[in-house]
């Protein structure tokens, strides 16, 4: 374990940088990290400028381009692989996807440094696969203590926002057992989240004094549609027939029944995904305006501060927003990891992030 200030923590698969956010904020110092794509890696560095980024395909990345920064031993080691050929939508379809095995990169990190604590966030499929069982087998066998897998909602853990994830987390034997032990959080509602917000204009501008807080131009089609949902959780299913899709009239009750519906002011947002500003592709309109949510509001339901700093065009950083571990989900976990390895300091911690709030 590091004897440094700060935990020492390694973030893979970093995306934007949203796990490193919440692990600083719950007291670790992450001091590396590594990602493919460019634009994520740009809002990364905007964040993190201290962070040692590796704009690189993780196969191509050795451990020993962090060795330096973590002379002591790495305290926690942190595997976020790409979660789209686990979802259920394309389990079966990207049965051949490269990135399955991407998980498997992080061996490599874990032979080489032995972290302490090993951590794995990923959607709750990947929990049935072959995949999964054999990096757990791998990691018993290596040494660790293999918790078993949890599902964790993020809407417990101070996001506003139902979002179900799968963690994972291992630790080397030797050191105590540990038990992901978090204490639910008040729920924050989408009226709590953006209900402040002012009106936003349409389109966007150069001169806006929020960049993401703008709407996106709807169709008249769309806003004849929008006008006629109910407001407060309405969904298409109140649409005359003739602003009904020809698709939709098809399959009433499938799985995609949340387009064009409304966010509830008084619940949580639901799972925002890469197209979390977009009223066609799930219930994303919101709850009383006559549009879509703004990327300001997607990156609030996510729990992203405001002064946080995105990069790209509005499509790209809704993907950044949609992809991401929710911040807030992190810093309550990293909270929990850390009283694990530091259980004295993490009271000090956590006074002191109150204290903030």
């Amino acid at each position: 374990m590091s004897s440094a200030p700060k935990p020492i923590a390694l973030d893979l698969f970093c995306g934007s940088g949203a796990v490193s956010f919440g692990l600083n904020k719950a007291g670790f110092n992450v001091v590396g990290a590594v990602d493919f794509d460019a634009l994520a890696c740009k809002t990364y560095s905007a964040n993190h400028p201290s962070v040692r980024l590796l704009q690189q395909d993780i196969r191509k990345v050795t451990p020993e381009q962090f060795s330096d920064l973590i002379p002591n031993g790495l305290d926690l080691l942190v595997v976020c692989a790409p979660c789209q050929p686990f979802s259920n939508q394309n389990r079966t379809k990207n049965a051949q996807d490269s990135r399955r095995n991407l998980v498997f990169e992080s061996k490599k990190f874990i032979n080489y440094f032995k972290p302490s604590v090993v951590f794995l966030e990923n959607v709750p499929g990947l929990a049935s696969t072959g995949i999964f069982l054999d990096y757990k087998n791998w990691l018993s066998k290596s040494g660790y203590v293999v918790m078993k897998p949890t599902k964790v909602n993020a809407a417990t853990l101070g996001v506003p926002q139902r979002r179900m994830r799968m963690v994972l987390i291992a630790t080397k034997k030797g050191l105590k057992d540990f038990s992901l032990n978090i204490e639910t959080q008040s729920k924050i509602t989408v009226s709590q989240a953006i209900g402040e917000l002012p009106v936003p204009p349409i389109g966007v501008s150069s001169d806006l004094k929020d960049p993401l807080h703008f709407a996106r131009r709807h169709s008249t089609l769309n806003i004849q549609r929008l006008e006629q949902i109910p407001k407060n959780g309405g969904g298409r299913e109140s649409l005359p027939d003739y602003l009904q899709l020809n698709c939709h009239k098809k399959s009433k009750g499938s799985s995609f029944s949340d387009t064009y519906g409304r966010m509830r002011w008084d619940d949580v947002a639901p799972t925002l995904t890469t197209g979390c500003t977009d009223i066609t592709k799930g219930r994303f309109a919101h709850p009383e305006q006559n549009r879509s949510i703004t990327l300001r509001e997607a990156a609030r339901l996510q729990s992203f501060p405001d002064e946080y700093i995105f990069h790209g065009n509005s499509a790209q950083i809704a993907t950044q927003i949609g992809n991401a571990v929710p911040p807030e989900m992190m810093h309550q976990i990293g909270l929990a990891i850390y009283e694990y390895l530091y259980p004295k300091k993490a009271a000090s911690i956590l006074e002191k992030t109150e204290r903030s709030e």
